[in-house]
């Protein structure tokens, strides 16, 4: 079994709102010490994949700055203070969709990158009942998109969904939806 890493120290080298940025002394395996830089997003984050009534999958299209082109992603958002990641799954789905579920069931969790960011994403799997109009915030411009189980597939196949997180939930909700 690999050695567990032991910590020596942590510092903070920047902070935002939304993470930290931080370097850590750690002993390696070899008993030598070594540096550890890594990121990590406040509070965690929520990803909603959402089923309509028709057994459509809800999606969201959205530029992504960083890779600067639009990115198919299902709705998701980080936890803020005195959150549960549910509050989040909710609060986003209305948000980026304008979808009300009558049932939100917690699928799984995952890290998005755990070599380089500490990040848990919480998966939920939402029956929607009801669809208002969308409650953007001034930084988000979101198109929805519905998509049989078996386009998503062939999307993701076909590189059109190329959003980690997004295929990583997909992995996980997939064969509920059998």
């Amino acid at each position: 079994m690999p050695k567990h890493l032991e910590k020596i120290s942590e510092e903070i080298l920047n902070k935002n709102p939304w993470s930290t940025y931080k370097h850590d002394r750690y002993i390696k395996p070899n008993g030598k010490e070594g540096d550890y830089f890594y990121m990590e997003i406040l509070g965690g984050s929520a990803m909603v994949v959402a089923v309509m009534p028709n057994d459509s999958i809800v999606l969201t299209l959205q530029h992504r700055y960083l890779a600067d082109k639009q990115s198919i992603e299902f709705p998701a958002g980080r936890r803020k203070a005195g959150q549960t990641s549910l509050d989040v799954a909710k609060i986003e789905l209305l948000e980026e969709t304008g979808c009300i579920a009558d049932e939100i069931i917690k699928i799984g969790v995952f890290e998005s990158s755990p070599s380089s960011i500490k990040d848990e994403i919480h998966v939920y799997l939402a029956h929607v009942f009801e669809q208002r109009d969308q409650k953007l915030d001034d930084s988000e411009e979101i198109d929805i998109l519905y998509r049989r189980p078996d386009e998503i597939d062939e999307m993701i196949k076909n590189n059109e969904i190329f959003n980690g997180p997004t295929m990583a939930a997909w992995s996980l909700v997939r064969h509920h939806l059998l």
